[in-house]
């Protein structure tokens, strides 16, 4: 999948930087994401994109690094929605869940839809804080907060 990825990131004109391995052997992948996602985070990379079985545990090593806000897509629906609300700056896709064709279009999307920002841009706001551990009932207001 990985390599089906690279190519539609080059057919769209993106530049590519694998920070993955290179064979099918066994890997401890937080010693390959969390390079990759600091490279986002850093500004190094204006997007990341972590491929794993499930995408589940690649994600949440992605979401340990500040400032990454990483989202496990299974389609271009949740793709769409990641960039739409969530601003999301890193992709998770899990090999084993998702066909070539289904992540193909749900890079895509990715790169395409932008942030939306307003309702949403407070919410993001919220995030920060908790990243920077400010957290509790102090940080939440009104009914759209829940």
């Amino acid at each position: 999948m990985k390599e089906e990825v690279k190519l539609v990131l080059r057919e769209l004109g993106h530049e590519v930087r694998d920070f993955g391995t290179n064979s099918d052997e066994p890997v401890d992948y937080p010693d390959l994401i969390a390079p990759a996602v600091e490279a986002v985070a850093a500004g190094d990379c204006e997007r990341g994109i972590v491929i794993g079985g499930s995408g589940n545990g690649e994600a949440m090593v992605a979401n340990k690094v500040p400032g990454i806000r990483c989202a496990l897509c299974h389609d271009v629906t949740t793709a769409a929605l990641a960039r739409a609300h969530n601003d999301a700056n890193v992709l998770s896709l899990g090999a084993r869940i998702i066909g070539s064709e289904v992540a193909r279009d749900t890079v895509r999307t990715f790169l395409e839809v932008p942030f939306e920002g307003g309702r949403h841009e407070r919410r993001l706001e919220k995030l920060v804080a908790i990243e920077r551990g400010k957290t509790g009932s102090r940080n939440r207001s009104g009914p759209d907060s829940r």
